[in-house]
């Protein structure tokens, strides 16, 4: 069976499998995710429990250990002479700096500073530099990418000083002995590692950051989408529910009224009623049907101002007479949906609140606006005849959202008047 999602929902899971896959959104393995993003339900190790907690990097801390222990001998071969051969403790070290790596994403300042240690340790043992500095690279990457900046940094600093000390001034104290100190431009060459290191971090630090806020941004906008959508449903049925309610609430009084002494009329009445019963259903399956099928084409158009004359000779079957002046003209279709409901909103007011039992609408054409005026007499029947419901209020917002307006309020002669002001083009959302 197929899940009914509502408006309020918020964005179906297409959405989220439409974004870029993980290893796009977080990076290669060993990235971080940063500190202020929140955990995604879906990347846990299991079903319930660790999944909110980020995963063990297990494959990429092997595969980089192997290459340190492996790289390293290669090294020791290269530098026969000038620096200690590897010994157990070496490669101890190696292993540790290496599985240290493991916990990168849970603890990523201990780690950096952890592998800085291991390294001075390393070269001041007088072990032969090799490929030991990539666990440095990872860790000070992992580190600025997951939002610890500082920290990384320190590190990275703290590893170019401790070098400078062994190789210019522990060098004579320090295996192998005669061991020299080391060029300056092997210095350079440090620096120059460690300011790409973490420039190249930096970098991917605000990617990282510019694609969390796209997917932030993704994110209100669906929601912004979604509560505009049940809003607009909300107001049709308010619209639908409230003009045909009220009808049918009057002439069920009448033909109460009249069911003993005028049978006819009362069948008149009866009749009535069920002819507009059987239409409110049928727009409020309409509007109900873009509820289970999103973004389908409505099945019928939408009721525009050229269904006026249909809705005066409603307010007649209500016992309201209703003149209208002027023509409608050509609207597009929202205009000519927010300008109908308004009207039918309107003289539903005048039903339900007004003692008059005469309406007038008006239509006017002024430059590129439509004018909207409907006014009865008066007098008020009820203490909230001046309109402090959902009525006006989504007259006004259906006004507001195309850049229109609308003003109601008691006339100073008696009476009540709606004045809507709505654009003749409406501008499409890009």
């Amino acid at each position: 069976m197929d899940e009914q999602r509502g408006p309020g929902d918020g964005p179906p899971r297409w959405w989220r499998h439409g974004q870029p896959p993980r290893w796009w959104r977080y990076g290669p393995p060993g990235w971080a995710r940063p500190a202020d993003e929140p955990a995604d339900a879906h990347d846990g190790d299991g079903e319930h429990g660790e999944e909110h907690r980020p995963r063990w990097p297990w494959r990429s801390t092997a595969l980089l250990t192997a290459f340190v222990l492996i790289g390293s001998h290669f090294a020791q071969e290269g530098q026969a002479g000038e620096r200690i051969a590897l010994d157990p403790f070496a490669r101890a070290l190696l292993l540790a700096s290496g599985a240290m790596l493991l916990w990168r994403k849970r603890h990523p300042v201990p780690v950096v500073f952890g592998t800085v240690a291991a390294v001075l340790l390393y070269l001041g043992a007088g072990y032969p530099y090799g490929p030991l500095f990539l666990v440095v690279a990872v860790a000070c990457f992992n580190a600025v990418v997951s939002g610890h900046r500082r920290a990384a940094w320190t590190a990275v600093g703290t590893l170019w000083a401790g070098h400078m000390l062994l190789a210019h001034l522990l060098y004579r104290w320090l295996p192998p002995s005669g061991d020299r100190a080391a060029s300056w431009n092997q210095e350079l060459v440090t620096a120059a590692w460690a300011v790409a290191l973490v420039a190249v971090s930096e970098l991917a630090r605000a990617r990282h950051e510019q694609w969390a806020r796209e997917r932030a941004e993704r994110a209100q906008a669906a929601r912004r989408r979604a509560d505009e959508e049940r809003l607009r449903i909300a107001r049709e049925l308010h619209d639908v529910l409230a003009h045909s309610i009220s009808v049918i609430n009057v002439q069920a009084g009448v033909g109460l009224a009249l069911l003993d002494n005028d049978p006819e009329q009362a069948r008149t009445a009866l009749t009535t009623i069920k002819a507009k019963s059987k239409e409110a259903l049928g727009e409020v399956r309409q509007v109900l049907d873009t509820l289970r099928a999103p973004g389908a084409a409505p099945r019928s158009p939408a009721p525009g101002l050229d269904r006026l004359p249909e809705l005066v000779e409603q307010a007649a079957g209500a016992g309201l007479t209703v003149t209208v002046e002027g023509e409608a003209p050509h609207l597009p279709p929202g205009a000519d949906l927010a300008a109908f409901r308004i009207v039918q909103e309107a003289l539903t007011n005048v039903v339900r609140h007004s003692g008059s039992r005469e309406a007038r609408v008006r239509i006017e054409r002024t430059g590129g606006r439509l004018r909207l005026r409907i006014d009865d007499d008066g007098p008020a029947t009820g203490a909230d005849a001046g309109g402090s419901g959902n009525g006006l209020a989504g007259m006004r917002e259906r006004a507001a959202a195309l850049d229109g307006t609308i003003e109601a309020g008691p006339r100073p002669d008696g009476g009540f008047r709606v004045l809507a002001v709505l654009p003749l083009e409406v501008k499409e959302d890009r």
